[in-house]
């Protein structure tokens, strides 16, 4: 006799969507997809019970089931059509996550939709919070770094400085990177010695943190920049440059042109330096004359600065130059090789 029912139709093999968050954004800061599918799930599991995210979803009413299912656990929890949320922790679950790739690749079990749903987003400059943590525990716990000092420390901004700008003109954008990084270094390991500031510090001035010097500086290039936050128009450079200066001039309230230019940096540099600040602030002045190198160089920077030339990134340009030719005439290869 012919059989003619109709074929079975499939069960439905359900879904798991692994919900993963990041811990640089604020618990309970999710997607509304990812609140979503947790409010629709048939089930939520979680592994561990100190998840940051549990008490917000139990706060949302969100039943979440404590275990460690394996493979075989979670694919038939889903048997029927159902959905399972896992929340995997900081670090993900790499057994899970093997366990199913390995069933899937096998061909013998009917697998559940897989789905990886970012319940939240790193924003641009996240990874500055993990430099913050990092810092602050390197501070508390390693025996070199807790003794350190501002002052004690003055000598490594300057060398990683120049270590920046010699990767700036060489063009080695891996070198720039890692370069940056070694300044930016220096910017987190002084706030947060600042952090420990005292009566007894070496400044003797209050603490302050790294979120202080940041917003210090928001603020700083919000009111300079009112070509960009504000109504004032700027066409060209000069324009931008011309701004600047105005307002830096009202908060800074200074005396004098010269007033903040540091005279520990390198001749040339503050030689144009003060010629700059002179043209631009119209003070009246000659350059003084006297016999000796020194005048006829800090002729030679001011003339640069007026050409729009640094005088200290030519010397410099000028110096590797010569360096190269001394090794060619020793016959030894090139520095940067």
């Amino acid at each position: 006799m012919t059989d003619h029912s109709e074929p079975t139709a499939a069960e439905p093999t359900g879904r798991i969507v692994l919900l993963t968050t990041s811990h640089r954004v604020a618990p309970g800061v999710l997607s509304w997809p990812a609140w979503q599918t947790l409010h629709t799930a048939d089930r939520v599991l979680c592994a561990d019970p100190g998840h940051p995210q549990l008490p917000y979803l139990r706060e949302a009413g969100i039943e979440v089931t404590h275990g460690t299912p394996d493979a075989h656990e979670l694919v038939e929890a889903c048997a029927g059509g159902r959905t399972v949320v896992v929340l995997p922790g900081g670090e993900g679950d790499q057994r899970l996550t093997d366990g199913l790739a390995r069933l899937a690749g096998s061909g013998r079990v009917s697998m559940p939709d897989l789905e990886l749903l970012p319940g939240s987003y790193d924003l641009p400059g996240a990874r500055l919070l993990d430099l913050v943590q990092v810092m602050d525990r390197v501070r508390r716990e390693c025996p070199w770094t807790s003794q350190q000092t501002h002052r004690g420390l003055a000598k490594y901004a300057i060398e990683e400085a120049y270590e920046l700008v010699e990767a700036i003109e060489d063009g080695d954008r891996d070198e720039l990177r890692e370069e940056l990084g070694d300044v930016l270094l220096q910017v987190v390991f002084h706030a947060r010695i600042a952090e420990e500031a005292d009566g007894d510090a070496e400044d003797g001035e209050e603490a302050f943190s790294i979120d202080d010097v940041a917003g210090a500086l928001v603020e700083k290039l919000i009111h300079r920049h009112p070509h960009v936050f504000g109504d004032a128009k700027a066409e060209t450079p000069e324009d931008v440059h011309a701004h600047w200066q105005r307002t830096k001039a009202v908060e800074k309230q200074r005396e004098s042109v010269t007033d903040g230019i540091p005279v520990g940096q390198p001749g040339l540099a503050l030689a144009a330096k003060l010629a700059g600040r002179v043209r631009t602030g119209g003070v009246d002045v000659e350059l003084p004359r006297g016999e000796g190198i020194g005048y006829e160089l800090l002729e030679l920077a001011a003339r640069a600065e007026a050409a729009g030339i640094d005088p200290e990134t030519a010397l410099r340009a000028a110096a590797r130059v010569y360096r190269d030719a001394i090794r060619a005439a020793e016959g030894v290869g090139d520095a940067g090789a």
